[in-house]
């Protein structure tokens, strides 16, 4: 990841930019969090909103591997569908870790 390149592209400095991507973590796992718990409670609207937000955060960001596996979900959510989305929800929680590191090191 550029992360100077990504930064470039919002006219930030990497600093900045490393601080939106460490904010992007944070709120992330949470709305990740949420997500799971509402499809376990079959909640597909609240769910949707949480995917919602990680795809407009990601993609503020050009973070892109993320965004598109959130706009996924929330597709199949706003479509009532609560199946099948383990594998992704895995794969956006092991993204936003792997960029926590990233960014706290």
């Amino acid at each position: 990841m550029d992360i100077k390149a990504l930064a470039d592209d919002l006219g930030l400095d990497e600093d900045e930019y490393l601080e939106l991507l460490d904010l992007l973590v944070d709120t992330g796992m949470v709305d990740l969090s949420n997500m799971e718990s509402a499809v376990k409670a079959g909640d597909s609207d609240t769910a949707a909103r949480a995917a919602h937000s990680i795809k407009g955060a990601s993609g503020n960001l050009g973070i892109m591997d993320i965004y598109e596996l959130a706009k996924a979900i929330e597709a199949e959510l706003r479509n009532n569908n609560l199946t099948g989305i383990e594998g992704q929800l895995k794969e956006i929680k092991e993204k936003l870790e792997a960029l926590s590191t990233l960014v706290k090191g």
